[in-house]
């Protein structure tokens, strides 16, 4: 293996995949993409099988964060910030959901400055990515959408009924069905949907997946250095003309090895990796990295700051009739997956010859099921169950965009998601959580989302360790704005709830017992908004949406270049001027095209696919 690339780039997520695949479309072009966790596992393409990706080591970096003013009745006043370490990063990670965010998010960023950037400047990226599939399911703007990129984009298939009853529902409360990804977005009343995802015929696709898997990942001029942790970038030695000169990573075993790179360094490390690989390379806040005994070559203030990121706030119904059984998603997701000690089936496989006859019929079913998704792409498991949304104006302000948006979940999940990963104190939560949350029980969500929040975060170093993960400060709702909206927009979720379509109906809203008895709630009354306000504060969560630590404008520039640092650009979440309204994947993969065809240009590479 050569120590000398034209490009290297840190990181193979959602946009760092994508640059390396595009850049290497140039033959005459060398590439290393450098990734800390190796290939996706294979369970990771089953869409419902996602919560069994967070807590594991090996694909999730694991982190915590403090949440500020949030978190009240979180285990420990601790919120659990999964991120993708793996080749896709979080787009292997992710519930799936493909929003692009409202044209006017990106109008936003070009009239603040970020000049090119504006939705229709974007809009052909998001275009060029696309492969979306056709459905009668959902209402497409077909000028807006593009057919035959890499990346899969679909509506789940069966459509689970009780989704469908959601767009119903919103619909009845004044926001109409309609192309959440199109040019219009239905004015301030909004517009709702069944989600369109990330998955091609009922499988995950993840950047690794679409960009990289295959011929790409085959290419003599793309070498993909996968379990390499990079801890500094290295700099050239002088202070008036700095410049990257290559990076320095620890492998699996724990030797370094430093790479050079001959033309540029692109960090694509995500909104918390990124600004921790600068930090962690003398480029950032002065005091800060000399805080950690480390020296500080650029002092740029605003790395690591103006983190932002979306909280919601999950509204949970009894569903008889409505909700989709976790013991049904069990069974879909094959045999595996009712083993002990959580499900009926032996730990052992081996065991199985001794299965009573209920328990055989049982596991047939569940390989028939398995075998089917395999197979055809259709099946309960070919989403994470997050189905369907509604975007909205509160009025409440940020009127060039949604500032509300609410998820649906045909499903109450179970105790392994809402204690272990969202951290969710389910003593509290419910009166009697395992009844409640028993494998059959019909049960639904409601997730309440301010998308526009105005509260800001920061990712500080913790020590000159790479090794050590950084303290991520979420600061939500420090700006008393957010709270405001968040009441908007429960209050919301519950009028959609009152306006559900047919014979059945959803049960009252299940309120924390504590938080019942402190503000005197009877059930079935209209909750006040003392009370709606205390509930997010307790049991509000991240939707894992990072970004703007490395933000246009301050760190890097229009073209992603790091400000005062020669060959070095960061293209990833965290360049974000601002956060969008909706979900940020499709918005992060768009980054990592446009980068390309930046740096492309920039370079004269020939490349096939150039926009």
């Amino acid at each position: 293996m050569t120590d000398v690339y034209d490009f290297i780039i840190v990181g193979g997520g959602s946009a760092g995949a994508v640059i390396a695949a595009r850049l290497s479309e140039d033959p005459n072009c060398s590439v290393a993409l450098v990734e800390a966790g190796g290939k996706p596992p294979a369970h990771a393409s089953m869409p419902a099988a996602v919560a069994s990706l967070q807590l594991d080591p090996s694909v999730d970096w694991m982190y915590t964060a403090d949440p500020g003013n949030a978190g009240l009745g979180l285990v420990g006043n601790v919120m659990a910030v999964p991120r993708g370490k793996m080749l896709g990063g979080s787009s292997a990670l992710n519930y799936m959901a493909y929003v692009r965010g409202h044209p006017g998010d990106f109008d936003a960023w070009a009239a603040g400055g970020a000049t090119g950037w504006s939705f229709e400047d974007v809009l052909p990226y998001f275009i060029k990515s696309e492969d979306l599939a056709p459905s009668n399911e959902i209402v497409v703007d077909r000028s807006a959408h593009g057919t035959g990129g890499p990346l899969g984009v679909s509506v789940r298939s069966p459509v689970i009924p009780a989704s469908r009853d959601f767009v119903a529902a919103a619909g009845n409360s004044g926001i109409a069905n309609g192309d959440y990804n199109g040019r219009d977005r239905g004015g301030p009343a909004g517009v709702a949907s069944l989600f369109q995802t990330t998955t091609r015929k009922g499988m995950r696709s993840s950047t690794y997946h679409a960009f990289l898997e295959g011929a790409a990942e085959a290419r003599d001029n793309l070498t993909i250095i996968t379990h390499a942790h990079v801890t500094r970038i290295v700099l050239s030695d002088d202070a008036d003309d700095l410049s990257a000169t290559g990076i320095e990573y620890r492998d699996a075993a724990g030797a370094s090895h430093v790479i050079h790179a001959a033309r540029e360094v692109i960090l694509s490390a995500g909104a918390v990796g990124s600004p921790q690989i600068l930090m962690l390379s003398g480029i950032g806040p002065r005091r800060e990295i000399e805080a950690v005994d480390l020296q500080c070559r650029h002092d740029l203030p605003a790395v690591g700051k103006n983190l932002k990121d979306h909280l919601h706030c999950a509204l949970f119904f009894p569903a008889p009739g409505i909700g989709v059984p976790i013991a049904e998603v069990g069974v879909s997701a094959g045999p595996d997956a009712l083993r002990a000690p959580a499900g009926p089936l032996p730990a052992d496989p081996a065991d199985d010859v001794n299965l009573p006859p209920e328990l055989a019929g049982l596991k047939a079913e569940a390989e028939r099921r398995l075998g089917q998704w395999a197979e055809t792409g259709e099946s309960l498991v070919s989403s994470s169950l997050y189905d369907a949304v509604a975007f909205f104006s509160t009025g409440l302000g940020d009127l060039h965009s949604h500032d509300a948006q609410i998820g649906y979940v045909p499903c109450g999940y179970d105790a392994g998601l809402l204690r272990d990963r969202l951290r969710i104190d389910i003593s509290t939560f419910f009166e009697d959580p395992d009844k409640i949350l028993a494998a059959d029980q019909e049960n639904m969500i409601l997730l309440a989302n301010p998308v526009l929040p105005h509260s800001t975060g920061e990712i500080v170093l913790a020590s000159a360790d790479p090794a050590d993960n950084p303290i991520i400060r979420m600061n939500y709702f420090t700006d008393p704005h957010d709270l405001k909206v968040m009441v908007a927009v429960m209050r919301k979720a519950l009028e959609i709830v009152d306006n559900w379509p047919g014979e059945k109906k959803p049960g009252p809203l299940n309120v924390p017992p504590a938080l019942a008895r402190k503000h005197g709630y009877v059930q079935g009354e209209r909750p006040s908004d003392a009370l709606l306000e205390n509930m997010a504060l307790h049991y509000s969560t991240t939707v894992y949406h990072l970004v703007s630590t490395c933000r246009m404008g301050d760190v890097v520039d229009t073209e992603l270049c790091v400000k005062g640092v020669g060959k070095l650009r960061v293209a990833d979440a965290s360049v974000m001027p601002d956060i969008i309204s909706g979900n940020t994947n499709a918005a992060s993969i768009m980054i990592g095209e446009k980068a390309a065809d930046i740096i492309a240009a920039q370079h004269a590479l020939h490349r096939k696919s150039a926009a």
